[in-house]
Order: structure tokens, then sequence, then C-alpha cells
């Protein structure tokens, strides 16, 4: 029997790739995300939810509990960033951000742990680097990212006896939607999407952002309870080496 992965923001680049990768492994792939009825390569179920809705997240919950008894990987990918100022981030702004990045994670654990617990499988926070080093106009997401990693110890902690394994993924500058969009924060020289984005780049120890299937392995391997069957309430850093190097230099 397949094995089945819950993959939310599968319509986002790191979660379509990370879809694509677990059914090449030979996964069945749930994904759940805002975009109206798409059809979507890696995705054998797919489920449009609003995920800063809090009543449609427990429709979905309730969804794959009719049709899943067992999931042997849960996927907390989906993520919305606002970028401004923290002096003029509207209260609605925070309170979307937090509901998706870290509400919405939280509850699909806590809805999904009975078929977690069943299969013995594992879940993958994808939090970022900006939970460990953040920069300007950008504090509502680093702060949910930071909620996420540490919810990530949390539940290891509480679903070791479960035999549920707990870990986080923290990507660096990845070329997404998400990353392109917010490339105008003024932490970088240029006006032109290209030109920006290789900019960015170049702050990395490896020269370049990352693709979002580089990512995608990293999430597979911590999902995958053969590959890092003694890993719990870790984090991986993924990020090009952009954090190893000292900001005075």
């Amino acid at each position: 029997m397949s094995r089945v992965a819950v993959i939310t923001g599968v319509a986002g680049g790191i979660g379509h790739a990370a879809a694509l990768m677990f059914q090449q492994a030979g996964w069945k792939v749930v994904g759940l995300d805002c975009h109206s009825e798409i059809e979507l390569d890696g995705v054998d179920h797919y489920l449009q939810v609003d995920l800063a809705d809090a009543a449609a997240v427990q429709q979905a919950i309730a969804q794959i509990q009719q049709t899943h008894s067992e999931i042997h990987t849960l996927v907390n990918n989906a993520a919305y960033q606002v970028c401004q100022p923290a002096v003029e981030m509207a209260w609605a702004e925070w309170d979307k951000v937090m509901a998706v990045n870290v509400r919405a994670a939280f509850f699909l654990v806590q809805g999904l742990h009975p078929a977690l617990k069943a299969a013995q499988g594992s879940i993958v926070n994808v939090s970022s680097v900006h939970a460990i080093a953040t920069s300007a106009n950008i504090a509502a997401y680093a702060t949910s990212k930071g909620a996420l990693l540490a919810m990530t110890r949390a539940l290891a902690i509480e679903f070791a006896a479960d035999q549920i394994r707990v870990n986080a993924v923290l990507p660096g500058a990845v070329d997404t939607t998400m990353l392109r969009d917010g490339l105008q924060r003024g932490h970088l020289a240029g006006d032109r999407t290209e030109e920006l984005l290789s900019e960015l780049g170049r702050k990395t120890v490896m020269g370049r952002v990352g693709q979002p299937h580089e990512i995608a392995e990293t999430i597979l391997f911590l999902a995958d309870n053969q590959r890092s069957a003694f890993m719990t309430g870790q984090h991986i850093v993924v990020d090009g080496g952009a954090i190893a190097r000292l900001s005075t230099e």
C-alpha cells in the first residue's frame, strides 16, 4: 500500500516540487491550497482550502479523515507573507499571517494526529531562515516562522510516545513566486526582478538562490521513516550558506 503525504501550499513552488518528488517516490499525495479547483501533476487528491479560515480547515480535516485512516506524513508548507515596516502592519494582516503560517499548521497536526499515530508517521514543518536570522520589513513573517520552529520542538516531545517524528526545514532564498513578490523590501540594489534575484543570490556563500526541488529533497528526507529514522525535534537549514557568513564581512 502506498504511503500518504498531506502537503499544504501544494500549488506553490516548494509545495508542488515536494508533491512531484513524493509521487515519484511512490507516495500518494493529498494537496491543499487556496486556489480554485486545479489539476496539478504530483497530486492525487486536491482540496481547495483557505487556511486563514478556521472553519475551512476543520472541514478539510474531516474530508481527509473520511478517506485516509493512516497518514504517513503531514507537510506544513503553506505560508502567507506581508512585507511592510512593523509600525505600518495592519492588525488584520498580522492575524492572517499567523492564521496561515501557525494556527492552520497546529490544527492540522491536531486533527490528523490519529491518522499520523496509526501510521507512526512524521510531520515536516517548512519554517524559514527568518526564524533564526531575519531582516527589515518582514517582522510578522519572521515571527510566524519562529513560532513554527518552536512548535516543531514542542510537538516532537509530545508525540515521541506515539512514534510520530516532527522536524523542520528552514529554506533560505528559493526561487518561488513568494520570493519574487518580496524582492522590493528595500534590502537589494536594482529595480528589475531578475536583477534583484541575481543580487540576492550573490549574497549567499554559493552565489545563487535555491530551487524548489532542492528544498523538496530535504522535505522527503525528513518525512521518510527510513531515511531519517533517528531524527526528531530538529531543523535543517537549506540556504546556500547564507547565514554561515558574518554580517560584518
